[in-house]
């Protein structure tokens, strides 16, 4: 008895060391899981990029003529902080052959410049917005995203000149002392980015409506381009979704997508054209209208309230169902002081229509609905906001 006992204990512990060994090796497979790092590149066609990214290109241009390049510095940033999830290689051609050859890129999306006057002095806001977009470089498929941005802004005593406006730009990209710029960004994105290890329902942004109304307070620069304002207005409230609750979004297509291609141009002028895969749940997004309104006033200023409205809409267009369907109201408060020559109005609006996003993600999200009570119109918006939250835990 005692050496039958003996055998089976053997054959136990002998059962737990295959064990161990298979998820060792399961393990290792995970980890040694690699991407190809792709480039800097920018989404849409090359044809469109010295108008919709006028200083990144001359960022690009100054630092080329300086024998360095934006490529450089991020696989620098990367190999500082490598990512903790896979192996981030530095050729695609190292995943020819392969069953699945996932590779990444830093893609740009939008670039903002803006000017405003205080009394004497000047104010220049500048913002990049783009992601890190994960695609299988052999079937040209879309896989995730994570979105990025970065904000700057400097006060001068003098109108800002082209130099200036070029130099803050710059500083979005490589960063400054204290704050790191999108190169960095990206980095950090990839360090704690994870690969997909099951098929996840997907999201996309697939119709954006801006009214005339809410048009005629966004700058030309954002209106002279076709399909540009619903560009913007996509990707700001995909960005909002994606980064306040951790669902993947796939990248609007329409300006930049043809029957589900969308071309992403590579710094070096190579061209890939992207699949984007088709959407479990659609997102239809309406901007109605955009409006300033008077708040308070004493001698010191004027108190104005930014005001946005829009209706979101979350559908699967397979069963028809509606998620979330409710127009929505945020205001902002902005102090504008009796100094202040002139008011770019603008980035007030911005921060007016992303708070609102931000809002209603953080309720899909489950972070609470105390402003959903009085921002949108729906009677049952906060039954919505519950089917919402299961509709999000299946995408992640």
């Amino acid at each position: 008895m005692n050496s039958l006992h003996t055998a089976k204990g053997g054959l136990c512990r002998l059962f737990q060391v295959l064990c161990c060994a298979a998820l060792l090796a399961l393990g290792s497979a995970v980890s040694a899981a690699e991407v190809a790092f792709a480039g800097f590149a920018y989404s849409g066609a090359a044809s469109s990029l010295n108008d919709r990214f006028p200083y990144s290109r001359r960022v690009e241009a100054e630092m080329k003529a300086q024998g360095q390049s934006l490529y450089a510095e991020i696989e620098k940033a990367t190999a500082q902080l490598p990512p903790k999830n896979f192996t981030l290689t530095r050729r695609i051609d190292e995943l020819k052959g392969r069953d699945q050859a996932i590779s990444v890129a830093l893609v740009v999306s939008s670039e903002t410049v803006s000017v405003e006057q205080f009394g004497e002095a000047y104010k220049l806001f500048t913002l990049v917005r783009g992601q890190a977009l994960f695609f299988d470089f052999k079937s040209m498929n879309v896989i995730r995203a994570y979105p990025l941005n970065f904000g700057y802004i400097d006060v001068l005593d003098r109108p800002p000149s082209d130099a200036d406006k070029l130099a803050a730009v710059q500083i979005l990209y490589r960063g400054s002392a204290t704050k790191p710029g999108l190169v960095t960004r990206f980095a950090k994105a990839l360090e704690e980015a994870r690969l997909p290890s099951q098929v996840s329902r997907l999201l996309q942004v697939t119709q954006v409506v801006v009214k005339p109304e809410a048009a005629a307070s966004i700058p030309a620069y954002l209106t002279k381009e076709v399909g540009g304002v619903e560009t913007w207005a996509a990707e700001l409230f995909g960005e909002t979704l994606s980064s306040r609750t951790g669902v993947p979004v796939i990248p609007f297509a329409k300006g930049y997508a043809v029957n589900g291609v969308m071309a992403m141009t590579v710094s070096d002028g190579t061209v890939f054209n992207l699949k984007l895969p088709k959407p479990d749940y659609e997102i239809s997004v309406e901007v109605s209208n955009l409006r300033k309104i008077e708040y308070g006033k004493s001698a010191a200023g004027t108190s104005w309230i930014y005001g946005s409205y829009a209706t979101v809409k979350i559908e699967e267009p397979l069963s028809g169902k509606v998620f979330f369907n409710s127009a929505l109201k945020n205001g902002e408060v902005k102090n504008v002081p009796v100094t202040q020559r002139t008011v770019d109005d603008f980035p007030a609006y911005f921060e007016s229509l992303r708070g609102m996003f931000a809002k209603l993600t953080d309720a899909m999200d489950g972070k609470g609905t105390v402003w959903l009570k009085s921002a949108a119109a729906s009677p049952d918006a906060e039954k919505q906001i519950s089917e919402t939250n299961k509709l999000l835990s299946a995408c992640k």
